[in-house]
């Protein structure tokens, strides 16, 4: 093995490594909930694990709390329409989902929540309208699409 190769094999290690650490610790970007804290994103990890627990009413009153102090960032926002979801007030989710998508169109994880909100109604065009964002957004594939495509094809198949 070339010393380039080894450092690329080294490399291969280290990073599957800290992935595997964060997995373990429950770092943000193992988490589900969303997408991966975007740029200028506040800390939400005690949401995330709020969120990871389903105590989506504490998670809702940490993230109100984040916003009447001024915080303004498409993850809070996208946070707390699926927390709202979650606890079944799809119509504040919806304008939360969009709030998110006002502060950055290209949000991959309030596309994905908010297809799924549309899912959950039966709005499987609107739905498929989101899932064609993140085809473009993720022309190799994300979980955000994967997740969205699955919960549109599992509402088809109870239709048929």
């Amino acid at each position: 093995m070339t010393f380039d190769n080894w450092s690329v094999a080294m490399n291969i290690v280290k990073l599957t490594s800290a992935m595997l650490l964060a997995v373990a610790l429950g770092s943000p970007a193992a988490i589900a909930v969303d997408t991966v804290a975007t740029k200028g994103a506040p800390d939400l990890t005690a949401v995330r694990a709020k969120i990871r627990a389903k105590d989506f009413q504490s998670a809702i009153l940490e993230l109100n709390r984040m916003i009447d102090k001024g915080v303004q960032h498409a993850d809070v926002y996208n946070l707390l329409g699926f927390s709202l979801r979650k606890t079944g007030d799809q119509a504040k989710a919806l304008t939360f989902y969009r709030k998110a998508l006002d502060f950055d169109a290209d949000h991959k994880g309030a596309h994905e929540y908010l297809g799924e909100l549309h899912v959950e109604r039966g709005e499987l065009a609107r739905a498929q309208e989101h899932l064609a964002i993140l085809e473009r957004l993720c022309p190799q594939g994300c979980e955000e699409r994967d997740d969205l495509a699955r919960a549109i094809g599992a509402a088809q198949a109870r239709t048929n």
